[in-house]
């Protein structure tokens, strides 16, 4: 068991693609954590499919190196806005972060939040200037204005004192001055952590105590739980207490013990490099997972049965900002694609997601035909959903709605971002334009002389939703979009997202292409020849702005002066392809999404033309 000051626990906090899991892998390969001879994936924290696809890290991760006789404990958190839940339920294992800063682009909206949230908890951070060997970077610009958003946030004299890092993660070299033309490796990274990050406050006398961070699943274990050791020891077959609690006042930081249960600790690991490693004990300032409980949630505080102090308040995690309704398939293709599941399996697979996902709400609000899902965005929402689709699970989603407030006063309150645009000096009108019709208001902008513009705006959250995918289309695919959170204000208005129908089947059957040849002077296409279509199904996008019916399964009557080969010469244009993530964001109130594991189909809620417009007349939303 080791002890206590010879370990250190820090945390890699950043933007999205500022360089955190890429320097990881050169921290990986500085202190020889894997055989010479072998293969190494580039990312290797990244280990999941969605995330080797994607390119993001969606889960916290954690991992530990040697060196010198020091144990550092690291975890790599997502950077995307949708997924600072993971970031806020990891701090608490920490003593210090790594603020890592890209060069070139300096502080962006999710490096602010990220940042508050470690002040907020006492932390020192260590800044990181990454990607200082790129065209344009701009180390010292990058570095003032971090200094310059320390002192936004309210900073004390000793985190602002922080010490300051120049790299490059990618090519696995850092060093304390900018100037310095030595590029020798990651040595100069480790002695700061080591004489700047404090060892982990214990308290060796005292029973074992540790609170709950991160809840994992697996099918041998069962449920297992991770967090850092605060004071005590831990054996494998220990009794331990489990204590759920919950907060009854957030603003009174206020709590109350739910339940409470005498377990086992069956199993006891500690991590070394990527793998957990099984050990008969660990100490105070150990980072450990354990499995045994089968009823065990995040936050949950875990303590030697015969303490007697106060449990630990439970995690504080935001509020999500958007939901939907996950429904039953109830569309004619149901089942035959995978798994069409139920409502009680549906709200079992999410009742299991929220066990380990604390951003993620599962609401029952006595639909018979689904439950309501709230999490803190569109990307948030679209993993769980691609998750469960690759599990085999059918079901429909509703489109993405923002969740409001009721004010003091009781007025009607909505969630706003801090939107931040890099785009090329020719696009400027155009995004300025969008953006003020989906209510944003233009806060400022800064030209860095490289042909960008930096535009700052603020934003409804429901101004966003659907405009990601129009904003990659009106600047060419070079710009650059980010947004965070920043609280709740007044309704702004009605925002105009989509200005053009759908084109509905009237029929079910095989999809022609003498019949699409038609549709695609009408309007985008969604579908191939030969795709089967069904009542209802939406088939593509009408250039005007009302809904299309139309019959994408008519045939084209053979006669004897027809060949009836003639539509082999049909030259149809490629298709939309849309993916779940452009099918939220494309959707209308009362449209839906089905969601297959071979297919992502769109769909009116309402399948039968008549019902539909009875509905639309009675002024109700089919969704």
């Amino acid at each position: 068991m080791r002890d206590a000051s010879k370990i250190r626990n820090v945390a890699i906090i950043a933007h999205i693609d500022h360089g955190k899991t890429t320097l990881i892998d050169s921290i990986f390969r500085a202190t020889r954590t894997f055989r010479e001879n072998a293969r190494v994936e580039e990312r290797v924290m990244d280990g999941l499919s969605l995330e080797k696809e994607r390119g993001i890290t969606i889960k916290a991760k954690h991992c530990s190196v040697d060196w010198n006789g020091y144990k550092i404990n690291i975890v790599d958190t997502p950077g995307h806005a949708d997924f600072s839940g993971e970031v806020e339920r990891v701090l608490s294992m920490v003593d210090s972060v790594l603020l890592l800063v890209d060069a070139n682009e300096g502080p962006m909206p999710q490096t602010r939040y990220v940042l508050m949230r470690a002040l907020r908890l006492g932390l020192k951070p260590i800044v990181v200037v990454n990607k200082v060997d790129r065209p344009n970077a701009t180390p010292a610009s990058a570095l003032d204005k971090t200094f310059d958003l320390f002192i936004e946030l309210g900073a004390s004299d000793e985190q602002c004192e922080f010490p300051v890092l120049y790299g490059s993660g990618l090519d696995g070299w850092m060093a304390r001055d900018s100037s310095s033309g030595e590029r020798r490796g990651m040595d100069e990274l480790f002695e700061v952590i080591v004489s700047f990050v404090p060892p982990p406050k214990v308290n060796e006398g005292c029973p074992f105590l540790m609170q709950a961070s991160t809840i994992t699943w697996s099918d041998y274990l069962g449920r297992i739980a991770c967090g850092r050791v605060t004071s005590g020891r831990l054996k494998r077959g220990d009794t331990i207490m489990v204590t759920h609690t919950r907060w009854t006042s957030h603003e009174q930081k206020d709590f109350e013990v739910v339940s409470q249960s005498e377990e086992t600790c069956a199993h006891l690991f500690i991590t070394e490099g990527l793998e957990r490693r099984e050990v008969d004990e660990a100490g105070a300032g150990e980072i450990i997972w354990f499995s045994g409980p089968d009823d065990i949630t995040l936050g949950d505080t875990i303590s030697d049965p015969c303490r007697t102090a106060s449990p630990i308040p439970p995690l504080d995690i935001e509020e999500p900002t958007v939901s939907m309704f996950f429904l039953v398939n109830t569309g004619p293709f149901a089942g035959e694609d995978g798994s069409a599941v139920t409502l009680r399996q549906i709200k079992a697979r999410l009742e299991r997601e929220t066990r380990i996902d604390p951003a993620l709400r599962v609401e029952d609000i006595g639909r018979p035909d689904g439950v309501k899902v709230s999490g803190r965005g569109e990307l948030h929402l679209g993993i769980l959903i691609e998750e469960m689709r690759r599990e085999g699970m059918e079901f429909c989603v509703s489109r993405p709605e923002v969740i409001t407030q009721t004010g003091r006063g009781g007025e009607l309150l909505e969630p706003m971002e801090e939107l931040i645009i890099d785009v090329p000096e020719e696009y400027q009108g155009i995004v300025i334009q969008k953006i003020a019709l989906r209510k944003g208001e233009l806060l400022g902008m800064e030209n860095g002389g490289t042909g960008t513009l930096r535009i700052a705006f603020r934003i409804p959250t429901r101004g966003l939703i659907g405009y990601r995918g129009e904003f990659l289309t009106d600047t060419r695919g070079l710009g650059i979009l980010a947004s965070r959170f920043t609280g709740y204000a007044p309704w702004a208005g009605e925002v105009v997202s989509r200005s053009r129908g759908s084109m509905v089947s009237m029929d079910s059957g095989v999809a022609t292409s003498y019949s699409l040849e038609n549709l695609q002077e009408r309007g985008t296409l969604f579908i191939n020849p030969g795709d089967r279509v069904y009542c209802g199904m939406i088939v593509g996008e009408s250039s005007k702005t009302k809904d299309l019916p139309c019959n994408p399964a008519k045939r084209k009557q053979q006669t004897n002066h027809r060949s009836a080969t003639k539509e082999a010469t049909v030259v149809l244009d490629v298709p939309r392809q849309m993916t779940v993530e452009s099918s939220l964001e494309w959707i209308e109130d009362d449209e839906l999404v089905e969601i297959t594991p071979k297919s992502v189909r769109i769909r009116k809620g309402i399948l039968d033309p008549t019902s539909r417009k009875r509905a639309e007349n009675r002024g109700i939303a089919a969704a």
